[in-house]
């Protein structure tokens, strides 16, 4: 029994005030004589023992009822658990990702979730609710309830490690307060680690699962062919479970249906469905399934945009038909000249350059080439192995801080690759070892930059630096054999396409994304993405303007799945389009109920109800004020009936 006023209990001491008074209350008691002395004697003697009871009961029945009363006062109680009576924090961190979108037996998890919180917190209760996007501190449900109710779904969601770190901010540092995290989620088996344990922090697992699991999304679009006018547009879809009806895929250009399909899951989990798409015009393009379990990914918007060229130029000091036959029209827009003919004022309007084994690189080309760099074009030079290193080497330091000395005679084989580079990243479906290698007969000792190809010696052949290409050697066919090696057209293809990094089908939310639109702004231009959908929905993206060209960034933002127009003030430049992570399409759940926690509830109901029993206080005053009133009655009854 605990009290919530114990410095009351000192008032007991008042019971010393009726054993004093029996104590001290000394009766003389005066002898008569009478006839009858032995009966007189024996009468006596009976009174007195009879008048001693009286008064030890009288004493008790008031010290009882005084000891009652303060008690009653001091307020007792009795608690189901030791934390009962200390002050609690409580935080909230509510799931609202898209997988919560699936139906449990009460209706959409999360809208369950929302009200189930509405009901069993009091309204006067403090709390911080934590979501994916937003954290409301130190709020309670009578300000919250409309914001609950209307809670949107959203694309990301936290990890556990986010959650608690968040959480151990908004927590106080006062030791005296119990600290409770509730979780409600449906904590999704994505990989993730699960049931962390963190010191002086309690947390509360309330797993929400869908009664139907069987759910069919769209994965992915891509073009898996390429043909004369057309090409074929392939769309990934999977499903929960083998299902034997069929489901409707439809392709729409905007509002304008162009084509449907069947997708069939009676044997495979995976499937793929395929339209042929003319490519004579822009495409806005929407797919589209009907699937109720969740509708987020029932959707997937792609581009397909007018064709822009890599513009490209090569400045030749040696033959360059391989280049012609690498960059050909309608991918790129291929220009070649002599050194001694170059116009230096048309080098800004291209986005690759080729500096093909000119036997110097003067200061005006240095210059112009340094400028083209600052504003994002992307340079490949070519050494003349033929050339001396010191009329390079002013150059090279001034470009990309690249160092030559005198040029190897010996022939030297080509053996490493630098897959992880950009430029080889996606070009080869394993890490081949025997790759036929192409051999250089002369170049130039090389350092500085990253190396994307090496010699067998480990020294540079091809390097990287400051938007730079360096080859130390000459690729004419007197010098090389790389021509002739399948390793040429993906190494010049892909630097070429650095330079002009364009959207490509759709891009997704969430996931740090770059591309180029081939556009010049002015000092005050801006660009915008507008929601082709939805204009009011508008925003302006992290650009950086670099010549003929401006490159985008995004990542959480745009937040919403749509195709967007890029504007530039008042006209649309092209459109790109934006998806969602599939990664919660996929209903499988973590086993948190495995005994690894005690915390543990499949409702928030239920765990309400648990706090509720943990936190009952049941008190005992009015006890004691019903036995302070029955020991003053027993004591009247002893004086009046008592003899």
């Amino acid at each position: 029994m605990q009290f919530r006023h114990p410095e009351l209990l000192y008032a007991l001491f008042l019971l010393l005030i009726p054993i004093l008074v029996h104590l001290f209350q000394l009766r003389k008691f005066k002898t008569e004589a009478f006839t009858n002395v032995a009966f007189l004697q024996k009468l006596n003697i009976q009174t007195r023992k009879s008048n001693s009871i009286k008064k030890w009961l009288v004493l008790l029945s008031r010290m009882a009822a005084i000891a009652a009363i303060v008690l009653a006062f001091a307020q007792p109680f009795i608690t189901q658990s030791d934390s009962a009576t200390r002050e609690k924090e409580t935080i909230i961190y509510l799931d609202n990702s898209f997988s919560m979108q699936a139906k449990g037996p009460s209706g959409q998890l999360l809208r369950t979730a929302t009200q189930d919180i509405i009901t069993n917190i009091p309204e006067d209760q403090t709390f911080t609710l934590i979501t994916n996007t937003d954290t409301y501190r130190n709020t309670s449900i009578k300000n919250m309830r409309n914001e609950l109710l209307q809670l949107p779904y959203a694309a990301s969601q936290l990890s556990e490690t986010a959650v608690t770190l968040r959480a151990q901010k908004e927590f106080s540092r006062d030791q005296s307060k119990d600290k409770r995290l509730i979780m409600i989620s449906d904590f999704q088996d994505n990989g993730e680690t699960y049931q962390l344990q963190t010191d002086g922090i309690e947390k509360h697992y309330v797993q929400l699962q869908p009664v139907i699991k069987n759910n069919v999304s769209i994965d992915s679009v891509f073009i898996s062919q390429r043909k004369s006018g057309s090409i074929a547009l392939t769309v990934a879809l999977s499903a929960g479970e083998k299902k034997d009806i069929n489901t409707a895929v439809s392709l729409y250009n905007g509002d304008q249906l162009l084509a449907k399909g069947t997708a069939s899951f009676d044997s495979e989990l995976t499937t793929t469905v395929v339209f042929d798409i003319d490519t004579k015009e822009e495409i806005a393009g929407r797919i589209v399934i009907e699937d109720p379990l969740l509708a987020f990914d029932n959707t997937m918007f792609f581009n397909i945009n007018k064709s822009q060229p890599i513009k490209v130029l090569a400045i030749n000091g040696a033959n360059s038909d391989y280049l012609s036959r690498i960059f050909t029209a309608p991918e790129f827009e291929y220009k070649s000249t002599n050194i001694k003919n170059l116009d230096y004022s048309s080098i800004p309007e291209f986005n690759y350059i080729v500096v093909n084994q000119v036997s110097e690189i003067g200061v005006s080309l240095s210059g112009a080439l340094n400028a083209f760099a600052k504003a994002g074009g992307i340079t490949t030079i070519i050494l003349d192995p033929n050339a001396d290193a010191a009329s390079y080497n002013n150059a090279l330091r001034d470009l990309g801080n690249f160092e030559i000395s005198q040029s190897e005679t010996t022939k030297r084989l080509v053996t490493t690759i630098n897959y992880d580079h950009p430029v080889y990243k996606d070009v080869f479906d394993a890490r081949i070892k025997n790759f036929q290698y192409p051999s250089v007969s002369k170049s130039f000792a090389l350092q500085g930059g990253d190396a994307l190809l090496r010699f067998e010696d480990g020294s540079p052949f091809l390097s990287y630096a400051s938007n730079f290409f360096l080859i130390s050697g000459g690729i004419d066919v007197a010098n090389s054999n790389l021509q002739s090696s399948p390793l040429i057209v993906p190494t010049f293809y892909n630097m070429s396409r650095q330079s002009l990094q364009l959207p490509r089908l759709y891009m997704p939310i969430g996931i740090n994304t770059t591309y180029d639109i081939p556009v010049a702004l002015q000092e005050d231009d801006i660009l915008s993405l507008e929601d082709m959908l939805d204009p009011s929905n508008t925003l302006i993206p992290l650009q950086q303007s670099k010549g003929n060209k401006v490159q985008i960034t995004t990542s959480d933002s745009p937040s919403k799945a749509s195709i967007y127009n890029i504007k530039l003030a008042d006209n649309t430049v092209q459109q790109v389009s934006y998806n969602y992570s599939r990664s919660e399409s996929t209903l499988r759940y973590a086993a948190l109920n495995t005994g690894a926690t005690d915390h543990y509830n499949s409702s928030v109901e239920d765990l309400f109800d648990e706090f509720k029993t943990a936190d009952s206080v049941q008190s005992l005053w009015k006890w004691f004020v019903i036995f302070a009133l029955l020991f003053l009655v027993l004591e009247i009854l002893i004086l009046k009936f008592y003899k």
